[in-house]
């Protein structure tokens, strides 16, 4: 099991390479209550993921840096790994498949990583990474399913308690459960009474599903203004299923109109520029979605990578 002084411990390593991100009040959400907002889009590569993909890196050995390590992404992994590696001088190639979008890609390449398309899905360019990762002896950093990848995710979580010692409900966006995993032990380790939300798209929620089952499950990755979200927990998943399994107390999907709405939202209300996967949190909230929501709300925004043609669209 995870400890709260591991967390604590990553967050002194991590902190001098990240930004400590703004926790704002949110005067359109908090009617009779208090909801504010946890800004990783704020976060240097504009998403929470630099913070597991920096914590591991840092955790590797002289030999490992040295053969350089290899990551999957569907974007915002591969920026963090690409911004850590570069960071730290080790070498980076990035695995995506052809559903991701090109703009992601370029994003990548731009922060000094070698980019391979491999793949229809997250699924088959994760398989052909683990084969790379075996034949070649080179670290595979996983997006969620690590557990110094999980540590990291939780100083988020520190981050929140730290600003916001009253929360008493935190609304997490969540895909193969790295973040909401960390964040919730972070937070749960320190006060066990916080109530812990998930939040996913409609289309494809692979945690939901697995949760749901009682098992690990595949679901098929399916187009989503969310796509971050998107992709399988893996039929193999070590930590993640299970610490959502124990911490989890409600899970939330929303619609793709939802996920619209609260991308505009975001920026009509709060005038920050989010990603899908960010927006989701604020829909909780805003509609109230689950009868675990209390008096003391944060809502955490995961990413502000979207596309800007995309955003202008929406938000016209």
């Amino acid at each position: 099991m995870i400890s709260l002084d591991q967390i604590k411990e990553a967050h002194k390593k991590i902190s001098p390479h990240i930004n400590y991100t703004p926790l704002i009040h949110s005067d359109f959400l908090s009617k009779n209550r208090n909801v504010k907002l946890k800004l990783e889009s704020l976060q240097k590569t504009g998403s929470f993921k630099l913070r597991g993909a920096l914590n591991k890196l840092l955790s590797l050995s002289k030999d490992e840096k040295s053969k350089g390590v290899i990551a999957v992404s569907t974007g915002n992994h591969g920026k963090g790994v690409a911004y850590a590696s570069s960071l730290l001088g080790v070498k980076s190639t990035i695995y995506m498949s052809s559903m991701v979008p090109e703009y992601r890609k370029l994003a990548i390449e731009a922060l000094g990583a070698n980019v391979e398309i491999v793949g229809q899905n997250s699924d088959e360019a994760d398989l052909y990474a683990r084969n790379i990762s075996e034949k070649e002896n080179i670290t595979l950093i996983h997006p969620f399913d690590d557990e110094d990848v999980i540590i990291g995710q939780g100083t988020t979580g520190l981050e929140m308690i730290n600003d916001f010692p009253e929360v008493d409900t935190v609304i997490i966006p969540t895909s193969g459960g790295g973040l909401i995993g960390g964040i919730a032990l972070a937070l749960k380790l320190q006060k066990p009474s916080i109530k812990v939300i998930a939040v996913s798209m409609e289309r494809g929620p692979s945690m939901y599903e697995s949760l749901k089952q009682g098992k690990p499950v595949d679901v098929e990755e399916l187009e989503t203004l969310a796509d971050c979200l998107g992709g399988s927990i893996g039929l193999n998943n070590k930590f993640t299923f299970n610490i959502a399994k124990e911490t989890i107390d409600d899970f939330v999907l929303v619609n793709e109109d939802k996920i619209a709405e609260g991308i505009k939202l975001n920026f009509t209300e709060h005038r920050i520029v989010t990603e899908g996967a960010a927006a989701t949190s604020v829909m909780v909230a805003k509609d109230n979605l689950s009868s675990h929501l209390g008096k003391n709300i944060i809502c955490l925004i995961c990413g502000g990578n979207i596309e800007k043609n995309l955003f202008n669209k929406i938000i016209s």
